[in-house]
């Protein structure tokens, strides 16, 4: 059974920094996707930042040059790096993975910004 577990969520206050990671467990194989999605308050889920089995990366806009995405395929990890954080970067952060078509989750970890 596929799992996604997430850790390196925290409170940090504006400007500073946050590793999250996503650790993928059981049969993996190839995934075409993983990536980062969030969900503030209030607000729908959102694309974070993503990266495409061929290394391709796409981020949203309110976070290109401060977040980094990245992927270890040997550990089938992937990273996000969070500098500069911002208030509105407050959200449960949710890594996604895709593989043979399927979608898998991990459970959210918290990610808090205190002004």
């Amino acid at each position: 059974q596929v799992q996604l577990v997430e850790s390196g969520g925290g409170a940090v206050t504006a400007g500073g920094s946050l590793r999250l990671s996503c650790a993928a467990s059981g049969i993996i194989f190839r995934p075409s996707f993983m990536g980062w999605y969030r969900q503030g308050p209030g607000n729908q889920r959102e694309l974070v930042a993503g990266i495409d089995g061929d290394g391709t990366t796409n981020y949203a806009e309110s976070v290109k040059g401060r977040f980094t995405v990245s992927r270890d395929n040997a550990k089938n990890t992937v990273y996000l790096q969070m500098n500069s954080l911002k208030a509105e970067d407050t959200a449960v952060y949710s890594c996604k993975m895709r593989m043979w078509k399927i979608d898998y989750w991990g459970q959210g970890t918290q990610v808090t910004v205190s002004s």
